[in-house]
């Protein structure tokens, strides 16, 4: 004569026969990364998001709504461009001035510990500067007179002058490209409120044409540290992984496509935790429930 299983008994039933889809993985689950952000190709040390590509990028870059962004302390930047072969990216500050856009500026800084350092091609213009400026110091040497005279006068040709208060071709009196005497690099900083400047522009190439300011290339050209390629980063992507990190020593994980985190590559856990593993431990776990179920009923 059988006896009927105690409520602890069933309890344990019904989770060895539950799918074991349903219990939550102890490997992390990572779905945000990705090959590309809007139009832009995503690829190592670059990631889309948290978790993807290296830590040290992760804290600048990252992918929100389909556009790529650069984070410092002064503010964020949209990614317009990035050149793998020559490590380089472009960023625009949304309140950086142009000839077609003209309006009062914040500041940018780029820190000395970021993987990222200002290129020299770039060219900085401070616009509507006060007469007081530091900049005009004559002492301190800060503005090219050279062939920056040109840059202002391209500048100041265009119409979009009335958005800081100014006429266009009036004087160049209160422009300066900024020439500061140490080496652009790391630790770059570019302080308007101190400089006693209305905005600033940057140019990073002239499209061809020096003499028209509307076809000028505007944005910020920075060169990036590619020294952290690794052969077990190859070796994730050879097997169709992304490379990233994860945990709080932030040590390198192999992000496969199924979302799923291993330490080598995805030819092994990364891929079979998706398919073949689980569906025979689903399997395996249900003749044990139904086992189970036999003994408490019959013993």
């Amino acid at each position: 004569m059988f006896t009927l299983a105690k409520p602890c008994h069933i309890l344990l039933l019904l989770f060895l026969l539950h799918p074991i889809h349903a219990i939550p993985s102890i490997i992390p689950l990572n779905d945000t990364c990705r090959d590309k952000c809007g139009t832009i190709p995503i690829k190592f040390p670059f990631g889309s998001g948290f978790g993807c590509g290296h830590p040290d990028f992760a804290r600048h870059i990252k992918c929100s709504y389909g556009t790529l962004q650069f984070s410092t302390g002064t503010g964020i930047y949209t990614v317009s461009s990035i050149d793998y072969s020559s490590n380089t990216i472009v960023i625009v500050d949304p309140l950086m001035s142009t000839c077609s856009s003209m309006q009062n500026s914040g500041s940018f800084t780029l820190e000395r510990t970021s993987p990222f350092s200002v290129l020299p091609d770039n060219i900085f213009v401070l616009l509507g500067c006060s007469t007081t400026s530091p900049v005009f110091d004559r002492n301190a040497d800060f503005c090219d007179t050279g062939s920056g005279l040109n840059v202002c006068r391209g500048l100041y040709s265009c119409r979009s002058v009335e958005g800081i208060g100014l006429e266009p071709n009036g004087a160049i009196s209160t422009c300066c490209v900024y020439d500061p005497p140490t080496a652009l690099g790391s630790s770059y900083g570019l302080d308007l409120p101190k400089l006693q400047c209305s905005s600033y522009s940057a140019v990073y190439g002239f499209g061809g044409d020096e003499g028209d300011p509307m076809k000028w290339q505007y944005g910020i050209s920075l060169q990036y540290n590619n020294s952290y390629y690794s052969d077990a980063c190859k070796n994730c992507e050879d097997s169709g992984g992304f490379c990233g990190f994860s945990g709080l020593h932030e040590s390198f994980a192999c992000i496969c496509q199924n979302g799923m985190n291993t330490t080598i590559n995805c030819y092994g856990r990364g891929y079979a935790w998706s398919g073949t593993w689980r569906h025979k431990i689903q399997t395996k776990m249900s003749i044990g429930g139904f086992l189970l179920l036999w003994t408490m009923i019959f013993l």
